[in-house]
């Protein structure tokens, strides 16, 4: 029977400034021990600390690799920020809220956020799985400042609501938000998937080059550059069928571009000029300029 090595951090005492855990995955540390945590220095700012002022760990189980570990993080680690960063294997469970970059340039295993996660979730992950229950703010699976290639493969879920420009210079994988998105998804993407659930602040897809946005809410605004090819009916995506009528867009223009852009056709149906309520279909469908 497999087993998973268990490393259970239970915090006894926060920091104002934030505890750096990107050397802290099981990659690193799926081979030690509680005597082993006990001599390590956790990067605070410009120093380091014992990470044992703040977390009572404890080991059960050994692993001969990554992908036997289970990190579970107990206590409030809004101020615990690189969760997860770069791992490639095992499993890490956060029961609370999270600070920056949970996630980042991920490429194996996965992550449970039981809460809210803040900017860059997810930034330039090539693999693996993310789960964030709650919010997440700005820039998830994005590029980082000064990049051009964000995320580029693995799945991210995020069962709130997430921030603006999410799935910002996106080029492969998928990022699914069960809740409501602000401005720009999608911004820059040239492959890939963004599928929500909710409702779009506006423009999504800006100088998008390929790649698809599915929403099943209702869009707000619609940017200039995406042309009207009209409704489809269960349209599909790497194998995936989205169920009923939706209003498709190609673009962005301004780019030559070649993304896909669907809308729900019944949250959406004042973009069309026209709605049979009797035989259920969608006729004369005009380009909406004016959202």
């Amino acid at each position: 029977m497999f087993n998973l090595k268990t490393i259970t951090f239970d915090q006894i005492k926060t920091s104002s400034i934030a505890l750096e855990f990107d050397e802290l995955i099981p990659d690193e540390i799926y081979s030690w021990t509680e005597a082993d945590f006990a001599k390590y220095q956790v990067p605070i700012g410009n120093s380091r600390f014992p990470i044992t002022d703040f977390f009572d760990i404890t080991v059960e189980g050994e692993a001969n690799g990554p992908e036997e570990v289970e990190m579970i993080l107990n206590g409030d680690l809004n101020r615990v920020k690189y969760i997860g960063c770069k791992m490639s294997g095992g499993n890490i469970v956060c029961n609370s809220s999270v600070d920056l970059h949970v996630g980042a340039e991920m490429s194996g295993g996965s992550i449970l956020v039981k809460g809210n996660a803040a900017a860059h979730a997810g930034r330039e992950m090539s693999g693996g799985y993310l789960e964030i229950e709650g919010n997440t703010k700005e820039f998830t699976g994005a590029s980082y400042i000064g990049e051009w290639r964000g995320m580029t493969g693995g799945q991210i879920v995020v069962g709130g609501n997430a921030g603006k420009q999410c799935g910002e210079c996106l080029v492969g994988g998928k990022i699914h938000v069960l809740g409501d998105c602000d401005i720009l998804a999608g911004i820059h993407m040239t492959k890939g998937t963004i599928e929500i659930d909710g409702n779009v602040n506006r423009w999504p897809g800006g100088q998008m080059k390929n790649g698809n946005i599915i929403i099943h809410g209702f869009l707000g605004r619609l940017l200039e550059g995406f042309v009207l090819e009209g409704v489809v009916v269960d349209p599909e995506d790497s194998g995936v069928v989205f169920p009923g009528k939706y209003i498709k867009y190609t673009g962005d223009i301004g780019l030559n571009g070649k993304g896909n852009l669907y809308l729900d056709a019944e949250a959406n149906k004042e973009k069309l000029s026209t709605y049979g309520e009797l035989d259920d279909e969608y006729t004369s469908i005009r380009e909406y300029r004016n959202l």
